[in-house]
């Protein structure tokens, strides 16, 4: 099979609303899926299953908010109906806020972990079941903060890092088994979370430097397609890996 060829498959992505989210869905698309698309945000979900079905895809859409286990379970099963089945399931949704860690407010700490990393792990858990039968895959979405520090993500840091570390002991739990985790890693992306950022009133951009990457941001369609490919019978062999889309950010 070609690399990100997925006809007669169903992918779920969340966070498909904009962003490396709507990015991986309309590659999967490309890529021959059914897709089921997941975000809390409505219309952004609408223009993304328009842009596929423009693009003669089929497209199923769900409205929820991750950050609630019941939901994570929920747009599973909602997924499996509609489309059938379930070959893959990609964890893009996440959330990110910079603060001076002594005054980051509990809500911002909770609901990044919970949106990063629960939401994954509560999907995951309702999707293995299904992923079994077809021999799927799972990609998580982290991010070069969960392989190195940086300031001012203290939360965002330990969720992704624990992303990664997620995706690696189910890959072991689970080696005996058809079904394949990974993880991609991305440097910054000019995504609207990118852009909506705001700093502590008394950041030190010389710390921002230090992972902004000399090369300059990342493509969100580089990654897209690297989820894609991940998600695809092409991808056999990777299992339990995180692969760097960075720009050489984590590499020294």
């Amino acid at each position: 099979m070609k690399a990100g060829n997925m006809k007669g498959k169903a992918a779920l992505v969340t966070g498909a609303a904009s962003g490396l989210g709507k990015g991986t869905a309309l590659a999967l698309a490309r890529a021959g899926a059914h897709v089921c698309l997941v975000d809390v945000n409505h219309g952004g979900l609408d223009e993304t299953a328009a842009a596929i079905r423009a693009g003669g895809g089929d497209v199923h859409v769900q409205v929820t908010d991750l950050s609630k286990a019941d939901n994570c379970r929920s747009a599973v099963t909602v997924a499996v109906q509609a489309c059938g089945r379930l070959d893959a399931l990609c964890n893009v949704a996440g959330i990110i806020y910079f603060a001076n860690a002594h005054e980051m407010a509990p809500e911002q700490w909770e609901k990044t972990l919970a949106v990063n990393l629960s939401a994954p792990f509560y999907l995951i858990q309702a999707a293995i079941p299904h992923l079994l039968e077809t021999d799927g895959a799972v990609v998580n979405v982290a991010s070069s903060g969960g392989i190195v520090g940086e300031a001012y993500l203290g939360a965002y840091c330990a969720s992704k890092a624990g992303l990664i570390h997620l995706t690696r002991a189910l890959a072991m739990e689970y080696a005996h088994k058809s079904i394949r985790f990974n993880a991609v890693a991305p440097g910054g992306m000019m995504t609207n979370i990118g852009a909506n950022l705001k700093m502590p009133s008394d950041v030190n951009y010389d710390l921002i430097k230090r992972f902004s990457g000399m090369r300059g941001m990342v493509e969100v369609d580089d990654v897209a397609d690297l989820i894609t490919f991940l998600a695809s019978d092409a991808a056999r062999a990777y299992h339990g890996a995180c692969l760097s889309i960075d720009k050489g950010i984590t590499a020294g």
